[in-house]
């Protein structure tokens, strides 16, 4: 294998950029999923014991290698004990985004929406219909988009539907009289899947405190999967909508429409 470059005594190749390249991906992932909680710190803190275990191991200072090898070498059983919630997570992440990514290839050389365009248009203006009524009667509303049913990401809660989708319906279940308001919606492959829905909330410290259980819940499913989520508040009745762990709050009807458009 011919080498790229030659940095000193050390040979640097293409495998080499790939290793860096994957390495550098898995610590986006792994960013990405505990940013923002207390899990994070005790990350950085493990991380540092390591490269401090590794500096004293390569200076040959025994003693303290000796003490910080005993601890590395139940250092991973430990890991997964205390992380065991956010293993599980990344690892659905990972698979999550291996799964998209490879449909969305796909999906440019196979037409697979076997829905017309009218059909679709008339079922995004009942759900935007929907979602300013109840902004307006400030009616707390929790829907997530999402192309599969995954009950890793949504649990077994709340009530099997498989309904078409209406203003009527998504209005009447939302209401605060119905049993199903406090959950969420979930919409995949046009039609109403399940209502009350329990979400995993997001432990995102950097969410604001105004930012109650809807929202953080909202937050929480997009940060394990490529769910789109909509959320009306019960407060001041504003829209916003949750993607990739990220909230945007306050939108207008016609980014509402936008993104309706290219979720749905």
């Amino acid at each position: 294998m011919e080498l790229f470059l030659n940095i000193g005594f050390l040979p640097f190749g293409i495998f080499d950029i790939l290793d860096i390249l994957i390495v550098g991906y898995v610590f986006f992932l792994i960013y990405r999923l505990l940013k923002g909680s207390i899990a994070f710190n005790i990350f950085i803190g493990i991380v540092m014991l390591y490269v401090l275990w590794w500096i004293v191991d390569t200076l040959n200072m025994d003693l303290l290698s000796l003490f910080l090898g005993q601890f590395m070498s139940i250092g991973v059983l430990l890991f997964i004990i205390i992380f065991q919630p956010e293993v599980r997570k990344f690892l659905l992440l990972l698979g999550n985004t291996g799964l998209s990514q490879r449909f969305k290839f796909m999906d440019k050389f196979f037409d697979t929406n076997l829905v017309n365009d009218e059909k679709i248009e008339k079922e995004i203006g009942a759900i935007k219909k929907a979602l300013i009524e109840m902004s307006k009667s400030k009616t707390g509303v929790l829907i997530v988009f999402t192309k599969n049913m995954n009950h890793e990401y949504f649990g077994n809660s709340g009530v099997v539907l498989q309904a078409k989708v209406s203003k009527q319906l998504i209005v009447s279940i939302f209401q605060k009289e119905s049993p199903l308001h406090d959950g969420a919606m979930i919409i995949a492959n046009n039609l109403i899947q399940n209502a009350g829905a329990i979400l995993p909330v997001s432990n995102n410290n950097r969410l604001p405190k105004k930012f109650g259980l809807r929202h953080r819940s909202a937050v929480g499913v997009t940060e394990i999967s490529s769910a789109f989520v909509l959320i009306v508040s019960e407060e001041t009745g504003n829209i916003s909508y949750a993607m990739d762990g990220k909230l945007v709050p306050n939108i207008s009807h016609s980014k509402l429409e936008e993104l309706l458009k290219e979720h749905y």
